[in-house]
């Protein structure tokens, strides 16, 4: 699986010091199994329709959209309740 990371996600990626290694990881494990349950993987809807989201801690998501058959583009991290309010 090819992971791209836009710009507005590495943004947010590099505000996030703490956490960085949380999102290394939760990353590396997306890109080996992207349905681990660990990650909970789900399907979006509202502003976010057609995307999906993987927990990275208990409270930040990183919303990701398919690109092609290989190929996901991760276009947003945030806490939940910023991410869909």
């Amino acid at each position: 699986m090819k992971i791209q990371l836009h710009k507005h996600f590495i943004k947010q990626y590099k505000k996030l010091r703490t956490i960085q290694r949380r999102i290394d990881e939760r990353l590396s494990l997306f890109r080996i199994r992207p349905f681990d349950p660990a990650l909970r993987n789900h399907g979006l809807a509202g502003k976010y329709q057609g995307c999906r989201s993987i927990n990275i801690t208990g409270d930040f998501r990183a919303i990701y959209e398919l690109v092609d058959e290989e190929t996901v583009r991760f276009i947003d991290l945030d806490t939940h309740s910023n991410l869909y309010k």
